[in-house]
């Protein structure tokens, strides 16, 4: 998983119901599925950081989240940088 690979610092935990990764008390990059749509989860920095590139990819975001389908999932290079985004912001 890409997650567990790019923060290897992380605690993996169960916060809001949904798998996540947490580093100094605060809840770093988080996924969950649903009937319709997966979303990935992360502090509202990385999203920030990143939005021209989500946008790009085709990908509908608020301030902490980014939904995709199966069939339409956010690139690799994108997630790894997310999450280190949302990481630097965490330890910030």
């Amino acid at each position: 998983m890409i997650l567990s690979r790019v923060l290897p610092e992380a605690e993996e935990i169960v916060a809001y119901r949904m798998p996540g990764f947490q580093v100094g008390g605060s809840v770093v990059a988080s996924y969950a599925a649903f009937s319709k749509q997966c979303g990935l989860y992360l502090l509202p920095g990385a999203i920030a950081e990143h939005a021209p590139e989500i946008a790009a990819a085709g990908l509908k975001a608020t301030k902490t989240g980014i939904t995709f389908s199966p069939r339409n999932p956010i690139p690799d290079d994108l997630v790894e940088r997310l999450a280190r985004s949302s990481l630097r912001e965490a330890q910030n």
